[in-house]
């Protein structure tokens, strides 16, 4: 028997933290839970790390420079993750009932993505999905094109996941330029300050987890264009 969806996720605010011991908690946490577990939102701004995901060519690490490169068992390829940074790790048990039915990898990816859209909105910023480049991307203007928010994520065969979604905030942005990002050479990648809007770090942190919690428990399915079906 499938389990009932329990409380909305526990969201947990992790400050700043090394990348790998977050990414093994993250693991013990999906390999402990029971069908009764809570599903958790885990808020961090990491330090200055590269991450590999399980295809990920490490040619696209192109200098490091003296930034260390993770090698993980989320999909994608290379992204990175610094100071000024919000990263959200989704630890969500996607088989559950719930109103209006399970939710599925595609749609799960959908609504994540819809929570970046509608924050960035919030702050007068309009993004947009690119067909066949998971992540957002800035709508309009000369940086339209220009990447400001990152998706990786891990489910298991249990329909258990981890990993999640990064927006750029307030970065150096300087060591994206040392990566094919997302495996795209070239391609530029933006923050919000750049894009004109100065927001505290933990504003936009708990708007995110907020606009996720909601989108998560909606039963209404994200419309998407055509090209990114």
């Amino acid at each position: 028997m499938s389990a009932t969806r329990p409380a909305t996720p526990l969201i947990r605010e992790l400050g700043r933290a090394d990348y790998e011991p977050t990414f093994a908690a993250m693991r013990a946490f999906t390999d402990a839970r029971s069908p009764d577990t809570q599903d958790e939102l885990w808020i961090v701004e990491h330090p200055p790390v590269y991450t590999l995901g399980l295809g990920a060519d490490r040619a696209h690490v192109l200098a490091p420079h003296d930034i260390p490169v993770v090698q993980t068992d989320r999909g994608g390829e290379v992204t990175y993750h610094g100071p000024g940074q919000v990263v959200i790790y989704l630890l969500m048990d996607l088989r559950r009932n719930k109103p209006g039915g399970k939710l599925y990898a595609r749609q799960f990816v959908a609504k994540i993505e819809q929570a970046v859209i509608e924050v960035l909105a919030a702050y007068n910023l309009a993004g947009e999905r690119v067909a066949g480049a998971p992540g957002i991307y800035i709508a309009q203007g000369p940086r339209k094109g220009a990447k400001i928010a990152a998706l990786g994520l891990k489910v298991r065969g249990n329909g258990c996941t981890y990993h999640g979604v990064s927006l750029n905030v307030a970065m150096d942005l300087a060591p994206f330029t040392w990566i094919n990002p997302c495996g795209y050479s070239g391609l530029a990648t933006v923050d919000m300050r750049t894009m004109g809007v100065e927001a505290p770090l933990a504003d936009v942190q708990q708007a995110l987890a907020q606009e996720l919690v909601r989108q998560l428990a909606s039963t209404e399915a994200v419309e998407l264009e055509p090209n990114n079906l």
